[in-house]
């Protein structure tokens, strides 16, 4: 009998520690007192369980998963859970009679729908899609049936449209919180580049899709990657305003730049001491001593906020004839396959050459001591 106590206490240890581990990372834990309220705010799929079960059990790290995915402020849906051994009251007003019980709580409404399918996270997502899908179609209306310049991919047309000329293509999940965010914004940028026949527009939901975003390696929403007869040629990872996606789509068509960023002359004749690259003059460039590179995107956020800190690394060794500071824009035409070639996938990305090879990338704070820092152990190493 003693034994018979000690096995059941550690399973109850075991049964607590999981779910007490789970609580308050990313899943909402409601009760009866906040559950009305906050399932009346937005969309909700909630956990109905008791800490014994061992389905429950099971399904509790995939839960803690989907939490993990979709609980953002930005987000308009949220997983949530309610212990029924604790707020008996709640479960029995949303007729739970068995554990795990999954329900979804449309926002604005007293409905509820009931999961029913396979508890693991591609069917669970595909759910909430397809819950999410169903809201946007009755609030599109009419909207939804009439012609838009965004071109929405799929198995049947994806390799079609991206075989000839340029196609800018958005890979999103409909419940992703920056996706929705965007949403607007990319449609606005297909209404503004509709009638330029070098450029398509495009999105692709990797909910349905699974298989196209895992052939382009789509590892996070939304994800902007730009293709060119049919061959992936770069990943956006600017700041996504209108105007910056404009200039970017323009840059790689070879457009004019809209007016806001014409200032960018002054700017050239400024960078007085970081080396301007180009794939004609790279390899001439970085042959002799250590060359510094920033392989960059005029419309990238981070890019933008590195420049006076490299402008002044360059400043810095401006002395130093076995030091040069260098930069290369990888969006113009003529440096496009070169960055690629450099398996360039995100600005900035920070190279360091020595005598024509690479021989390391920097990963570390982008402020004028670090980076300076690193340059001058790796010319101590030079001279030793």
């Amino acid at each position: 009998m003693s034994r018979f106590l000690v096995n059941l206490l550690i399973y109850s240890s075991v049964v607590l520690q999981v779910f007490c581990h789970e609580e308050g990372i990313y899943t909402r834990q409601y009760d009866e007192n906040n559950f009305v309220d906050e399932i009346a705010k937005k969309h909700h799929f909630v956990m109905f369980y008791a800490p014994w079960c061992g389905h429950c059990l099971r399904l509790a790290p995939i839960w803690e998963q989907l939490a993990e995915m979709l609980n953002e402020d930005s987000s308009n849906i949220t997983i949530a859970k309610v212990d029924c051994t604790t707020d008996a009251q709640v479960c029995s007003d949303q007729d739970i009679t068995g554990y795990p019980t999954l329900k979804f709580f449309k926002v604005g409404t007293s409905d509820s729908v009931r999961f029913r399918g396979t508890r693991d996270l591609p069917t669970l997502t595909d759910f909430i899609n397809e819950q999410l899908r169903q809201e946007d179609e009755l609030s599109a209306g009419v909207v939804s049936s009439q012609e838009s310049p965004l071109i929405e991919l799929n198995k049947d047309n994806f390799d079609a449209v991206i075989e000839d000329g340029n196609t800018f293509i958005k890979f999103y999940a409909p419940w992703c919180g920056h996706c929705q965010k965007l949403a607007p914004t990319w449609l606005e940028l297909a209404k503004a580049m509709e009638l330029n026949e070098k450029i398509t527009i495009a999105k692709v939901d990797c909910t349905e899709f699974r298989d196209i975003c895992s052939t382009h390696d789509v590892k996070g929403y939304p994800t902007l990657l730009w293709f060119e007869d049919g061959q992936k040629n770069g990943k956006y990872t600017g700041d996504r305003s209108l105007v910056d996606l404009k200039n970017y789509v323009n840059r790689m068509i070879g457009g004019q730049v809209p007016e806001k960023s014409e200032p960018e002359p002054t700017k050239v004749t400024e960078d007085k001491f970081v080396t301007e690259l180009t794939a004609k003059n790279f390899s001439d460039e970085i042959g002799i001593g250590l060359t510094f590179v920033e392989f960059y995107s005029p419309s990238c956020g981070h890019c933008k906020r590195l420049a006076p800190t490299w402008e002044q690394l360059g400043k810095k060794f401006q002395s130093e004839k076995a030091v040069k500071i260098g930069k290369i824009d990888c969006t113009t035409s003529v440096n496009r396959q070169f960055c690629n070639e450099q398996k360039i996938e995100g600005f900035p990305t920070l190279f360091l050459y020595k005598d024509g090879q690479q021989i390391g990338e920097y990963n570390g704070n982008r402020d004028i001591e670090d980076l300076s820092g690193f340059v001058t152990r790796h010319l101590w190493h030079e001279e030793l």
